[in-house]
């Protein structure tokens, strides 16, 4: 049986914090892969916000001439501030449409390094990679080591055998933009076998 062929980019979800973090570096970033995804044509999905490092991708995106679309909950419209740039700024009810919206209208994932609600969307969608809901590839945007303690957390938890090697095998990481979306445009989904053995719980 053929291997499936890589998945089109035409649109990236880049999870972010609503913060920019102690150091210069992750703004960099976050403004390194903005310009990135516009010079090679792909469409960024993100939270919708005007503040953190969701303002820092989104606006060097736009800069760029590339195309945005910012999905934002009613109640943290107000907080996160819609970013003013955004002309398709799709305001839902809940937190769950938000993501659900992110994830049906992207072709692939990276998350900038984050707080809680961007350790909350990544892992969301390793989850879903893993139960087969999607076969989208996710990247982790590892700057200065921020995601090191993550990785180590991860091959833990196979050595303890609650995660298994191919799910393990779902979060890649790159180290700067380019190399995230070209990991990005290669990506061949393992085949996703039942993801648990009865025999071994």
């Amino acid at each position: 049986m053929d291997e499936p062929s890589p998945r089109p980019l035409q649109r990236i979800c880049v999870y972010c914090a609503s913060n920019r973090g102690v150091r210069p570096a992750y703004q960099d970033a976050a403004r390194a892969l903005g310009g990135v995804l516009a010079e090679r044509g792909i469409d960024l999905v993100y939270g919708g916000g005007g503040v953190g490092l969701m303002e820092v991708v989104a606006t060097a995106v736009l800069a760029g001439g590339g195309r945005v679309t910012g999905v934002i909950p009613e109640s943290l419209l107000a907080r996160e501030v819609g970013h003013n740039g955004v002309r398709d700024l799709r305001v839902v009810r809940t937190m769950h449409e938000r993501k659900a919206l992110m994830a049906e209208l992207s072709d692939g994932f990276v998350a900038l390094p984050g707080g809680l609600g961007t350790l909350e969307e990544l892992f969301e969608v390793l989850t879903w990679g893993q139960l087969g809901i999607h076969a989208k590839p996710v990247v982790l945007l590892d700057v200065a080591g921020y995601w090191d303690p993550l990785f180590e957390l991860l091959d833990r938890a196979v050595d303890e055998g609650f995660v298994r090697d191919e799910h393990r095998a779902l979060a890649l990481r790159a180290e700067d933009p380019d190399e995230a979306l070209d990991l990005m445009a290669s990506y061949r989904p393992p085949a996703v076998a039942k993801w648990l053995d009865l025999e071994r719980s």
